[in-house]
This record gives C-alpha cells, structure tokens and sequence, in this order.
C-alpha cells in the first residue's frame, strides 16, 4: 500500500495524479449540493425529522433527504432500476433477455434503458416524498419540487460516468460511499451520547463493545472480498507453467461484493416510501412492525434477500457456459476433467458452493450491526449505518485494487520502454 502512495506522487504518473484529484472534487461537489435544499421550500416546516425505515437513503446520501437537498434521491432511483432490469434480463422480457447476449453492444443499450427507467422512477420518488414530507403543497408544487430532485438524481449520474472515465474506480459506489462517510462522525457521535445517558457508567463499555463490532465488519468484509479459490487450468501444447507461474482461473468467494447488501436495502425501503403518501395507520403500522430492520420479520427478509441477490448477481457476472466456451476456444481445460458439458458442471459446483459460504457470510456481517442496535434499542439510522460501514469497505477495497492494477500496467509498460532502449 505505501509503495502504491509513493508511485502515486512520483513524477511520471501526473495523470493518476490528476484521476484522483478529479475523483475528490466530484465528491466535493456531490457533497457541497448535499446542502443547497430544494428551492421554494421552509426548512423549519419540513418533516423529515423521523424518516425511519427511509433513514437508508438518508445515510446513502450524507442526510441530503433529511435536509431535502437537490440530491435528496441520491443515485437510490438508479440502483433501484438496476434491480428491475437485471430481473427482467431472465427471459421476463424477451428483448431484454437477447440484449444480454449481444456483449458490449447490449450492455451499452441495457445501461441507457436503465438510465431511463431510473429518471422515471426519480420523478415517482421525488413526488411521493414531497408529498409526504411537505404539507399543505398543491399538486404544482409536488411536481415542481419533483422535478429539482430528479434533476439532481440525473446530474449524480452524469458526475458518476465522469467519475467512472475520467477518476478512479466506479463513480456511482464512490459516490454512495461518500454519502455514508459523511454521515459516519454523526452516527458515533449519536451513539455515543445515547450510551453513556441511557447506561451511564456501562455507557462507555457499550460504546467500545461498539465500536469493536464495526472493528470486526472492517475485518470481515476485508477477508472474505479478498478470499478466492484457484482452480488450476492447463491449455494444449503448453508447459503446464510459464516461468514457474501455475495458471489458474480464481474465484472469489464473493464475486457480488456488496452489490447484494445495497438491493437488499434498497428493495425493503421501497414500501416505506409510500407511507406519508398513503397515509393510512394499519399500513404504517405494519410497515413499522414487519418491515423494519429492527424487527424479526425485516430482519430475516433482510437476510434472505442477501442471500438470493448474492446468488443471483454472481451468476450474472460469472457465466459458466460463457466461461467453458471461452476456455476451449483458447485450448484450455481442467486437469481431470473433461472439456465441454462435464466443465461447466464442474464450475457451476464450484461457483455454488463457494456462493453460499459468501453469501451465508455476507448477510451475518450485514446483520452484525443490526441485531447490535435491537439488542441495545439504538435507533435506525445507526443500526442502517453498520450496513453503511460495510458498503463503504466493501468499495474502498474495489477503488484499491482499480488504483493498483492501474499503477501496475504502468510499472510493466515503463519496464518494456527500458529493455526496449537496452
């Protein structure tokens, strides 16, 4: 890691120099517009004081929805899109379905449909939560208040593809991540106060216990995003290692990241929207005590849906058959296993298996927090917060490793130019 910050400011890479710097004032500006609240509206009359199951989005965008800025949608709308669309990919929709098949070109036009569908659903958000948030509006106002947020939800994700071209790493997770950084110093300092009035001398042993949960998220996720299996591969007419290097296809035990934990989160949040739209007693009353994070029920459909999303996201980045093909047409195959049908079921075993150790592994890390913050009845936005904590590692860790792969082309190509001159 210090060898990567000392290639970072050498001389002869300005240009990552430049990425970074990018990367950064993007994110100040994502959070400089975290402040600027929505035109023609009283902060004081406002009531986004109690979000509560909404507090997700909340800390996703830095409190931008409590303070209802121009990005009080976040890039929520987009990820919430992006559920749909990757779902409708298996064979619900035909034309989606074929799209995914055609490579580059089809993810291009799956990625502008999805950018589509996200505005459409930002304008559906923004309407419903000023219509909830704000009293007394009329329709005028909801629609134009709307408007802002969409707009704002659509310059995140035009600053995200900036990011992602011309910054480091992924620009819509780093700009999620931001938000949770942001809303970090509040949550311990929250916790803190409500630890050491409400258990006064125990407060302290509350607040370390605390803090050396999050400890153990950090260490976690960092083992298990870094955890992989080697399968080893021999290709036709080739020594089995190249200058004592075995080749081998590696697969992670988590390919999904913690892509699962942000559909999770951002599925359970969506029947909270509609809550001060609908304004009906029995169904906040059921969202409330079944819904929740920090209820038995949401907590157990929190987990669940982990699970499925890990299995179903890994299986849309890793395609056996794809991987099988691709490995015969480069003359390739498995020591002791025959090519072709018995390959891909063979992979296939693998990828499952390591999937449900990953994803059996990922919910419990998500869950940590949460069951924490019921156990000692924190409120929701700390124990949504501990989820915070693990998106942002979980990113951090793929910015890392974007950061160093680039630092290391550069290292092999300068070592090229230099035996070239020899």
């Amino acid at each position: 890691m210090f060898a990567n910050l000392k290639q970072i400011f050498n001389s002869k890479n300005k240009d990552i120099r430049k990425k970074i710097l990018f990367t950064l004032f993007a994110l100040f500006i994502f959070k400089l517009g975290t402040t600027i609240i929505v035109p023609g509206i009283n902060k004081y009359e406002l009531g986004t004081h109690n979000l509560g199951f909404l507090e997700l989005i909340n800390v996703m965008g830095g409190g931008a929805l409590e303070r209802f800025s121009i990005f009080g949608l976040g890039v929520m709308p987009y990820i919430t899109a992006s559920i749909v669309i990757q779902l409708a990919q298996m064979d619900i929709i035909p034309y989606l379905a074929e799209l995914a098949k055609e490579g580059h070109t089809g993810r291009v036009k799956i990625n502008k449909i999805t950018r589509v569908l996200g505005i459409i659903l930002a304008f559906i958000q923004g309407y419903i939560m000023s219509f909830a948030f704000i009293k007394n509006g009329t329709v005028l106002d909801y629609m134009q208040f709307a408007t802002v947020l969409t707009a704002g939800t659509s310059f995140l994700l035009w600053m995200g593809d900036q990011i992602t071209a011309k910054g480091i790493g992924n620009g819509i997770s780093l700009i999620i991540m931001a938000g949770i950084i942001a809303s970090v110093p509040t949550m311990f300092m929250q916790t803190w106060e409500i630890f050491t009035e409400d258990y006064s001398s125990l407060g302290i042993l509350f607040f370390v216990l605390f803090v050396i949960i999050y400890l153990l998220i950090v260490i976690g996720i960092i083992f298990e995003q870094s955890a992989e299996k080697r399968i080893p591969i021999q290709y036709a007419n080739k020594s089995t290692s190249y200058l004592g290097k075995q080749n081998y296809i590696p697969f992670k035990l988590n390919s999904a990241g913690v892509i699962p934990v942000i559909f999770a989160s951002s599925l359970l949040s969506i029947p909270a929207m509609f809550v001060g739209m609908i304004n009906n007693s029995k169904y906040e009353e059921f969202i409330t005590n079944y819904v929740a994070l920090d209820t038995v029920t949401g907590f157990i459909m929190y987990f669940i849906l982990i699970i499925l999303f890990t299995y179903f996201y890994t299986f849309v980045q890793l395609k056996p058959k794809e991987m099988t093909e691709n490995l015969q047409k480069n003359g390739g195959y498995i020591p002791g296993i025959r090519p072709g049908e018995e390959t891909e079921n063979y992979i296939k075993t693998i990828i499952y298996r390591l999937t449900f150790v990953g994803s059996l592994s990922l919910a419990f890390i998500a869950g940590l927090p949460i069951v924490f913050s019921m156990v000692s009845k924190l409120p929701a936005n700390i124990s949504i917060g501990g989820t915070g904590i693990l998106i942002v590692v979980g990113v951090a860790l793929e910015t890392y490793k974007s950061l160093d792969s680039q630092l290391s082309s550069r290292m092999y190509t300068s070592t090229r130019k230099r035996g070239r001159r020899r």
